[in-house]
């Protein structure tokens, strides 16, 4: 009678048809493999483990509003300096590739001896505020960012602003604002201080936003720099979701100038525009501390997907879920002091037969339940009432 209602129950409540390997093992080839850093390799205890740190932009393609030499090709002159004769032109031509300076150059190779870079029209053809140029970069997944950084061919624009979205159907979050005129362009005070709180919020900074150097000017953005809680990252979850992004867009809102553009010489014009030789991202792929490499996988619908390699009995492409039937405990990401990897259900349903004992009055005392896999996937009870 009773090995009938607990067979009834373990149906009801797991069904019978379930994939035998889905049922919680102990697979000997699954923990402490040679070099997996997910597990330690003394105890081989599972502990927690990320991704190597990379430029997370190199090679990918940035969507961009605006690149000179398109629609037709563009003449522009070098700036040399305040006082200078601008007469050192050229001309950019996108139907030439010794003349071309198109978007794929921001996250290629960046080599110093033989430098590559992205350019926009002049202000000859109207590039200047309010014009605004776009340079959006999908990752293709979720990082944790450490820095954003932006490598100028021109002088380094006097406002522009850096958004980022968590996933790909998320609004554009604002993550930094850089300008000489903060309070006019952004409506922000400069560099208003970062309250406990009220971490997760842009900040506008001057800093960078000087004409000078003409060409070279680096600007790197910190995603963790001035907040408080940083020492303590692991137990924010304001600052986790802060430095996570799957898109990142640079809008350049103003160009920096010597103030000549107001006679409108089309030779000063000329010399005004956008140019920016390398975007690079560092960060690490978002894996929740379940795994230590991401992969490109192949989706339902064919698309190549970036996946984090989940261990640790975790599921999904940030490795943010259990595994079906390793739901003992809720889904938590690994620390540096717990891995909290995903624990089977077994026990836990010998506690639920027991507590269905309970409830239609029996007693348990001297009772041996043991449970057996099936081939098909089922659970079979057998009960020892001696």
């Amino acid at each position: 009678m009773w090995l009938s209602v607990f067979s009834s129950f373990i149906l009801l409540r797991y069904g019978s048809t379930q994939p035998a390997q889905l049922i919680p093992t102990v697979d000997p080839n699954h923990f402490g493999a040679d070099g997996n850093p997910c597990y330690d390799r003394e105890t081989l205890a599972p502990q927690r483990c990320v991704p190597d740190f990379i430029n997370a932009a190199f090679n990918l393609e940035v969507e961009v509003t605006n690149t000179c030499g398109v629609k037709h090709p563009t003449k522009f002159c070098v700036q040399s300096g305040h006082s200078a004769a601008r007469s050192v032109c050229d001309t950019c031509d996108a139907r030439h590739p010794a003349f071309e300076h198109p978007a794929r150059y921001l996250t290629d190779f960046n080599n110093a001896n033989n430098e590559t870079w992205w350019q926009s029209e002049t202000m000859n053809e109207d590039m200047q505020y309010p014009n605004s140029v776009n340079l959006t970069l999908t990752l293709g997944k979720t990082f944790d960012i450490t820095y954003v950084r932006l490598k100028f061919i021109s002088p380094r624009p006097e406002s522009f602003a850096i958004y980022k979205k968590t996933s790909l159907d998320d609004e554009w979050v604002p993550w930094q604002y850089y300008s000489g005129s903060c309070r006019a362009t952004y409506g922000l005070p400069d560099k208003a201080p970062i309250l406990p709180g009220n971490e997760a919020v842009a900040q506008c900074t001057k800093e960078f936003s000087d004409i000078s150097p003409i060409t070279g000017g680096n600007i790197a953005f910190s995603t963790l720099e001035g907040r408080p809680s940083a020492h303590a990252f692991e137990d924010s979850e304001v600052l986790q979701q802060w430095v996570t992004a799957s898109a990142i867009k640079i809008v350049l809102n103003r160009m920096n100038t010597f103030g000549d553009e107001v006679f409108g010489d089309p030779q000063v014009l000329r010399s005004y525009f956008y140019a920016i030789s390398d975007f690079a991202v560092g960060g690490r792929c978002k894996c929740n501390g379940h795994a230590s490499e991401c992969v490109r996988s192949s989706s339902v619908d064919g698309e190549n997907r970036l996946v984090c390699r989940c261990e640790h009995n975790t599921q999904g492409a940030d490795c943010d879920q259990c595994l079906p039937f390793y739901n003992d405990r809720p889904w938590r990401p690994g620390t540096a002091n717990e891995a909290n990897e995903c624990i089977g259900e077994l026990a836990w349903i010998l506690s639920e037969l027991f507590h269905y004992s309970d409830n239609v009055g029996s007693s348990w005392i001297g009772v041996t339940a043991t449970l057996f896999l099936t081939s098909g996937g089922g659970l079979v009870v057998v009960y020892d009432l001696s």
